[in-house]
């Protein structure tokens, strides 16, 4: 059988050298590689636009500006108190307003505000919520009563006490503790002995008396007297309190500042 002939073995397909790969021709893949590049180019100029007009709707548009202010959770404080010490920016982009620098305001600006939340409320609102102090003890100041928080925090002066909240007596001119702890820390004691003082002799407290720092004593309803002595052991004179009523209910005077060795006297 006769082989190929020489025009037949000429226009078979050459032998590719080491390294060639096969695709379309050079033209072909320039022309792919120069639609794919306009195709990013686009897509990039779309982002670019895009971004844009995210920016102008935040900053510019007069859509997403501060239209509303809300306040929430006041007691004493009256919800345009606090709106009104906030001092929101009317109409500023809501995306600028400085939540940090209004909490601040607040807090300086209101001491009966103990914290407050403040966040934005799209598209066009500020939203606070508010948290204020509670009185656990007060101080009298001529005709008027400051109130002092849990946290010994003297807040605010009103007119006319608030019902079931003790008086603090502060009493320490012959002894040291005033020189040595000063009024502050001294009204911090008070107020950890009311913290730990049971929930129904709480109830019947109507001053706290702080002679010394070591010397702290509660006056209760019908005349009787706790003396607890420094704020120390306050569980363990807890206990020994609450036993020492119900051992000695008529009892007029209790002393657990020895919680070890409580005493009962007078009826």
């Amino acid at each position: 059988m006769a082989g190929p002939t020489t025009a037949e073995r000429g226009a078979r397909k050459p032998w590719k050298s080491k390294g060639e790969t096969s695709g379309p021709p050079p033209g072909r893949r320039r022309r792919r590689r120069l639609r794919l590049s306009g195709r990013a180019l686009l897509l990039a100029l779309a982002a670019v636009l895009f971004a844009g007009g995210g920016v102008w709707a935040l900053y510019g548009s007069d859509l997403l500006r501060v239209e509303q202010v809300k306040a929430s959770g006041t007691d004493i404080l009256s919800p345009g108190e606090v709106i009104a010490a906030a001092d929101v920016p009317m109409g500023s982009p809501l995306i600028s307003v400085d939540t940090g620098g209004i909490e601040a305001r607040l807090l300086k600006r209101l001491p009966r505000i103990d914290s407050v939340e403040v966040s934005r409320s799209w598209p066009d609102g500020v939203a606070m919520k508010v948290t204020e102090r509670k009185p656990v003890l007060l101080m009298a100041k001529g005709e008027q009563f400051v109130e002092v928080d849990a946290k010994g925090v003297r807040f605010a002066t009103v007119d006319k006490a608030p019902k079931a909240v003790p008086l603090l007596q502060l009493t320490p001119e012959q002894s040291p503790s005033l020189r040595r702890f000063g009024t502050a820390r001294l009204v911090a004691e008070a107020v950890r002995v009311r913290s730990e003082v049971p929930g129904k002799v709480a109830t019947d407290t109507r001053t706290v008396v702080v002679r010394s720092y070591d010397y702290i004593s509660l006056e209760l309803s019908r005349d009787r007297t706790v003396v607890w002595g420094s704020s120390a052991d306050g569980e363990a004179k807890a206990r020994a309190l609450t036993a020492l009523m119900k051992a000695a209910p008529s009892a007029r005077h209790f002393d657990v500042s020895a919680p070890t060795a409580p005493a009962a006297s007078g009826s």
